[in-house]
C-alpha cells in the first residue's frame, strides 16, 4: 500500500462538496485498508453488533463474531446486559458457542473454568494440582472475563471495543436530542419483525446509498409516487450523521383500514414527517409516528455485507396476534424497499474495481449527507 497516495486520497475527500472526490476504490476492495478500517473506523468507536431483543431474559447468552473479535453478550442476574471478550482466561478457549440460557455458570468446555455472569471468576478445578482448586499464583479477583464497553440505545447494543472512544452519551449526544421524543418503549415480535439481507457490497456504499434520496425517483418508483424527491429534506449533523427525512409520511394501514397507534406524546411534527439517518459508522435507523426500524451493516470482508433489519412498534397492542397480518405487510413493504437498493450497492461495488476510476464526485444539492459521511471516514484514518 503507498501510504503517500492513501494520505492524498484523504486529502481529496476532505475538500468542500463542491470540489471533493469520494474514498478512492482502495477504501472498497483493498483488504489491507480494510483491516486498518476494522481498527480506525470499528474498534475506535461506537459499533453495532446486536440487539438487546435476543437476551430478552436474565441468564441469556448471545456469542457474536464481529470482525474476527470473539464476543459474547449476556443478560445478567441482575438484568444489565454486558458484553465481554468470549474467551476462557486459562487458555482462550472459546466459552459460549450458542445462543441461549445459561443454567448456574459459564463453564469453559477446556479445563472446566467457571464463571458467574457478571464475569467474575468463581472456580478453577485442580489448578493447583489434583484436587486442589486454587494456587497463589492464580488471582481469581484479577481473571475475571473480560468485559467490553456497551451501550444500549433504541435496543441496538453498541460497544467501544478499544475503550477509548468517549461516553456514548457525548458522542452521539445530538442524535440522542433530535429523537429525545421517540425514549419511549420499544415494542420487537420476533419472526415477522425482521429479516437479514446479504449484499455483495461494501458497507460503506449501503450507507452513502442510505443517507440520500436522490435515487428515490430510480430506484424506489413505488415509494417515490406518494414520498417524492422534492418532498424530502436532508439531514446533516458533521461527525455525528446524516440522512433524510420525509414532509409526507403515509401510514400503513391493514384490510379494515386499520393502522399502528401512534408514540405518545408526540409533536405534530410527526403527524407527517419520517427520519432516516446513518449512525456512523454502522448503524441504519429510521423512525415514524408508529414505528421504527434499526438496520446494523456487518461488514463481512470488503466485498460482503449482511444486513440485519428489525422493525420495532411504539403501541403493546400492536404487538399481538390481532396487528399480525398488519406486521407482515409492514415487513414485506420494508423488504421490497431494502431490496430494491441491492442492485445500486452491488453495481457501485462492482464498479469500483475500475483503474481509472476518482472516487467520484458529489452534486453539492443532493449529496451533502452521503459527502458529510465520507469525510467522517477520512477524519477516521488522519488522526
Amino acid at each position: 500500500m503507498d501510504q503517500y497516495l492513501a494520505i492524498e486520497d484523504l486529502e481529496r475527500v476532505l475538500q468542500p462538496v463542491e470540489t471533493a472526490n469520494g474514498l478512492s476504490n482502495r477504501h472498497y476492495l483493498d483488504p489491507e485498508w480494510f483491516e486498518i478500517e476494522k481498527r480506525k473506523v470499528f474498534f475506535d468507536n461506537w459499533t453495532a453488533i446486536g440487539f438487546a431483543k435476543d437476551v430478552p431474559e436474565n441468564g441469556d447468552a448471545r456469542p457474536v463474531e464481529f470482525l474476527g473479535q470473539p464476543l459474547v453478550v449476556i443478560r445478567g442476574r441482575d438484568g444489565l446486559l454486558r458484553v465481554f471478550q468470549n474467551i476462557c482466561r486459562h487458555r482462550g478457549m472459546i466459552l459460549v458457542k450458542e445462543p441461549g440460557r445459561i443454567r448456574g455458570a459459564i463453564r469453559c468446555p477446556y479445563h472446566s473454568w467457571c464463571y458467574d455472569l457478571d464475569g467474575a471468576l468463581k472456580a478453577t478445578p485442580h489448578v493447583g494440582g489434583p484436587g486442589h482448586n486454587t494456587h497463589e499464583a492464580i488471582d481469581r479477583d484479577a481473571l475475571g472475563l473480560i468485559e467490553v464497553r456497551s451501550h444500549v440505545w433504541r435496543d441496538i447494543v453498541f460497544v467501544n471495543i478499544s475503550g477509548n472512544a468517549r461516553p456514548f452519551e457525548e458522542v452521539h449526544a445530538k442524535a440522542l436530542a433530535r429523537w429525545r421524543e421517540f425514549e419511549q418503549p420499544l415494542f420487537h415480535t420476533g419472526a415477522d419483525s425482521g429479516f437479514r439481507l446479504e449484499v455483495a457490497t461494501n458497507w460503506k456504499l449501503a450507507v452513502e446509498n442510505y443517507c440520500e434520496s436522490y435515487h428515490l425517483p430510480w430506484v424506489h418508483p413505488g415509494l417515490n409516487s406518494y414520498s417524492r424527491l422534492e418532498d424530502h429534506y436532508h439531514i446533516e449533523e458533521p461527525d455525528c450523521f446524516s440522512g433524510q427525512g420525509t414532509l409526507v409520511y403515509r401510514q400503513l394501514k391493514g384490510d379494515d383500514g386499520e393502522t399502528f397507534e401512534d408514540a405518545p406524546g408526540l409533536s405534530d411534527k410527526w403527524d407527517t414527517a419520517a427520519e432516516y439517518i446513518a449512525l456512523y459508522p454502522n448503524v441504519l435507523l429510521g423512525v415514524h409516528r408508529d414505528h421504527s426500524f434499526a438496520i446494523v451493516l456487518e461488514p463481512v470482508g470488503p466485498h460482503d455485507t449482511a444486513e440485519h433489519v428489525e422493525i420495532y412498534y411504539h403501541a403493546e397492542s400492536d404487538a399481538g396476534p390481532e396487528r399480525a397480518a398488519l406486521r407482515a405487510k409492514n415487513a414485506a413493504l420494508w423488504k421490497v424497499v431494502f431490496e430494491e437498493d441491492i442492485f445500486v450497492v452491488e453495481g457501485m461495488q462492482r464498479g469500483r474495481s475500475a483503474l481509472h476510476f476518482d472516487g467520484g464526485r458529489f452534486s453539492p444539492a443532493m449529496d451533502g449527507p452521503t459527502h458529510m459521511f465520507h469525510r467522517w471516514i477520512a477524519t477516521q484514518f488522519s488522526r
